[in-house]
């Protein structure tokens, strides 16, 4: 039986769709590259604005003229009445609560390849106005600690060096179990062997309530000096409509404590463009704050309506204040980036690598998560050092020394 798959959207997302089609692997089930020879297809989907919803719904139609469809993700709570034929198949995420709940067996290593990282809660504690995925994925449900540390411990025995653990908000990580995520990853980094950490992203709310104690394992050299931490918007008063449950003030708070502990380290965050009830002054107050942090990866959405939420049907700025707006920012983003990245030109910097590109290339992960691309196919997880000798829009590109 023959098994393809295309997984889009968050890590979480494509974390859980690579832990359901390893299950399949380990079954009996043989990976193919082309849905025509396949028995079974699985998307991994993602519905955070509509037009990837449209996307997903297309590709799912097209892909169910070829083979039976597995549908994953966060579009199988929306509209699974019309989604559900005699060849799609909706796996909801309430049947991988019993996973977090640790009912299912830990997931073996089948295919190292698709291996996407390590999915540590399900929910969130949040109420934000806009979101979707909450409602998508309920509220928190974290797994047990010892369950991730094997589930990392069966990941290293297959060669796979790089640990993401991943959720909606890895802040959030064991409040219901009455432990924490500094406890989870000091477990973690107990583990007697060579490998390198990203910490998934963190919503403020929470990690306001982890900080300072989280950096001190982030100081292990296993780990990469790497935050993302969503602000959506420099308002308060936006921040207020949202439901957000933070200020910009404590946002800021934890920038700073990160950059005071990691002078080099590398942050990211998250902004929304057109929010309902947004207006010139608000998105100067974004647009500043952006100027202020300088964040080295500024992930950019135009506010999408989804259904269900409380701001569905609520009026949005016109379009061409958004349009306006979104490329004013996009175009500052553009700016810090080439500033940051163009700075870097003659420095050294040792990382591992990750990951084969195109053209005979190989990515490489320094400590502070940034990419750079090295020409040769190097062998995956070996550390090397290399010089910088240019840059592209969002990546280093390097010379191998060693």
């Amino acid at each position: 039986m023959k098994l393809y798959l295309e997984s889009y959207g968050c890590t979480l997302s494509k974390s859980e769709t690579a832990l359901y089609v390893n299950k399949l692997l380990s079954e009996g089930w043989e990976l193919t590259h082309s849905p025509h020879e396949a028995d079974m297809s699985i998307v991994g989907t993602c519905v955070v604005i509509k037009s990837t919803e449209d996307r997903m719904v297309r590709r799912i139609s097209d892909l169910s003229t070829v083979s039976k469809v597995k549908v994953l993700g966060c579009l199988s709570v929306m509209g699974t009445e019309s989604l559900q034929t005699d060849s799609v198949e909706v796996v909801r995420p309430s049947e991988f609560r019993k996973f977090y709940e640790g009912k299912i067996d830990d997931v073996q290593v089948s295919e190292p390849n698709l291996w996407e990282g390590i999915p540590i809660n399900q929910g969130c504690l949040g109420s934000c106005n806009f979101c979707i995925s909450r409602i998508a994925r309920g509220r928190l449900v974290s797994r047990r600690p010892e369950k991730i540390v094997n589930q990392v411990k069966m990941q290293l025995s297959r060669n796979v060096r790089e640990v993401k653990v991943t959720s909606l908000d890895t802040a959030a990580y064991g409040r219901d179990l009455g432990i924490n995520l500094v406890s989870l990853l000091d477990a973690i980094l107990h583990i007697d062997d060579f490998f390198m950490l990203r910490i998934g992203m963190m919503e403020p709310k929470n990690t306001r309530e982890l900080v300072p104690e989280l950096f001190k394992p982030m100081h292990d050299p296993r780990v990469y000096k790497f935050l993302h931490i969503p602000v959506q918007s420099g308002s308060n008063s936006v921040l207020n409509d949202m439901n957000r449950e933070y200020t910009v003030e404590d946002f800021v708070s934890i920038v700073d404590m990160y950059r005071e502990e990691f002078l080099q380290g590398s942050l990211s965050t998250d902004v929304i463009v057109g929010y309902p009830g947004e207006d010139e002054g608000s998105f100067e107050q974004t647009y500043s704050l952006m100027e202020k942090i300088r964040p080295d990866i500024m992930n950019i959405t135009r506010f999408s309506p989804r259904p269900y939420t409380k701001d569905f049907g609520r009026k949005t700025p016109s379009s061409n204040a958004v349009k306006r707006w979104s490329s004013s920012i996009s175009e500052l983003h553009r700016k810090i980036t080439e500033e940051k990245l163009f700075s870097l030109i003659g420095s050294v910097h040792e990382g591992m690598v990750v990951e084969h590109g195109k053209n005979g290339t190989s990515v490489i992960r320094d400590i502070n998560y940034r990419p750079i691309v090295v020409s040769g196919t190097l062998n995956l997880y070996s550390m090397v050092r290399a010089e910088i000798v240019d840059a592209g829009k969002t990546y280093l590109v390097g010379r191998v020394l060693s």
